[in-house]
């Protein structure tokens, strides 16, 4: 995985903005339920369009991310998506994804106390089975991978469960201030010291040229590349994608025991609230993170920019999970949630997919297109997989209890065998 921010490795290595595999939800009713359930897995369903538009960009170009433009689309429509996928979509929906895996940690040990089930050990499988998912799509398919990431937080999220909420929300900002003052530090010492740009563009240039041939070379090449990667990707995760992430959980372990999606429309002045500080917050410091990484990579300023978007790109997430719950109780909520719940209750399965589909195009597992591709094409064939994915979840979700990964992991997690089909399923 290719460093896309900060801070800048001698090669490329695992961007911040590279997001997280989404978990799978909590116990749903197999019908696909409504209420609270079907919002959860709406924003699920969501939360996927950021996701592979995201990680789109780094399958298709090995240049993305190292701070250095690749030389084969220079031109200004090039530019122009790069800017819009950067500050609308980069570093802001992983932050979705985590505060949900938090919230339904909060579902999943509601349910179990009702049944008179434990909690803590089928947790410890679901963790373990996270993890060596996301060690065999690390290796496999793709680098980016945050899922062994989620399961070694699962255990910090396991021991802080039952905390206060407040005490969490103060916890989550004092943990995103930390990490930014560190960045931010980073940055004014590396000023002081005289080092203005670190960043060595040829190398670089070089590095991400042999890459990309690897990429597209044998299947063996490209698992060779994925594990050379791998040390560079989780310094990555774990200095700048773990603290954010494990942030995020804990605003959504908060937000459980308030039943955020119990009764959205009580929620929808605060909802209105958060667009209005949210979206001018988190598009200025979105616009300030896509300008250092774009035109000040290696330098100070970079890293400046990088602590602000750990404060910022939470506020611009929070908007726009505001934006889609007023949505989803709205005059076409029955239609969205309609269209996004599907593939948001198959998210894990929908991830796995994203990212075969897109190391067939570009990898030598199929086209080899990894550099071939400008950026409008990859960020319009990222928006087509993503509606197929919407259709093709709507159908598997009419016949099926639950998506094929998410049945493995339940079939792991609670030690038994799940019926596929959801009548046989609600009459257990």
């Amino acid at each position: 995985m290719r460093s896309s921010a900060r801070p800048h490795s001698s090669r490329p290595s695992v961007p911040p903005g590279r997001s997280p595999s989404p978990v799978s939800a909590p116990e749903a009713p197999p019908g696909g339920g409504g209420g609270r359930l079907a919002d959860v897995d709406s924003f699920r369903g969501f939360a996927l369009l950021g996701i592979l538009v995201v990680n789109s960009t780094y399958f298709a170009s090995a240049f993305h991310g190292t701070g250095v433009a690749d030389p084969a689309f220079t031109s200004s429509v090039d530019t122009a998506v790069g800017w819009f996928v950067t500050i609308v979509f980069e570093t802001k929906f992983y932050l979705l994804f985590s505060f949900l895996f938090g919230y339904s940690f909060t579902l999943q040990r509601r349910a179990a106390l009702r049944r008179g089930t434990g909690f803590t050990a089928p947790f410890l499988r679901r963790l373990i089975a996270l993890a060596l998912i996301g060690a065999a799509h690390a290796v496999l398919l793709f680098t980016g991978d945050i899922l062994s990431t989620y399961a070694m937080l699962g255990l910090v999220l396991l021991a802080l469960g039952r905390v206060r909420p407040r005490t969490a929300v103060v916890t989550a900002a004092v943990l995103l201030t930390l990490v930014a003052a560190a960045y931010a530090g980073l940055g004014a010492l590396q000023a002081a010291a005289g080092e203005l740009h670190t960043l060595d563009i040829g190398a670089v240039t070089a590095e991400a040229e042999a890459l990309a041939a690897q990429l597209s070379g044998s299947p063996g090449q490209v698992v060779a590349a994925h594990v050379r990667d791998l040390p560079g990707t989780a310094v990555v995760l774990l200095l700048f994608q773990a603290p954010a992430a494990l942030a995020m959980f804990l605003l959504g372990l908060a937000a459980g025991p308030r039943e955020l999606f119990a009764d959205p429309v009580r929620h929808f002045r605060a909802a209105r609230r958060i667009q209005w500080a949210g979206f001018p917050v988190g598009l200025a410091g979105s616009l300030i993170y896509a300008h250092a990484g774009l035109h000040g990579a290696g330098t100070p300023y970079e890293l400046c920019a990088l602590a602000l978007d750990l404060l910022t790109a939470p506020a611009l997430a929070a908007a726009y999970a505001a934006t889609l719950l007023r949505a989803l109780h709205g005059g076409l909520g029955d239609r969205l949630r309609g269209a996004l719940a599907p593939a948001g209750r198959m998210a894990l399965s929908n991830y796995l997919l994203q990212s075969a589909v897109l190391a067939l195009v570009f990898t030598g597992y199929g086209f080899g297109a990894v550099g071939h591709l400008p950026p409008l094409a990859v960020l319009g064939s990222a928006l087509v997989l993503y509606l197929a994915q919407l259709r093709l979840s709507a159908r598997w979700m009419r016949t099926y209890a639950y998506g094929p990964v998410e049945w493995v992991l339940r079939a792991f997690t609670n030690l038994e065998r799940p019926a596929w089909k959801p009548h046989r399923l609600s009459s257990k």
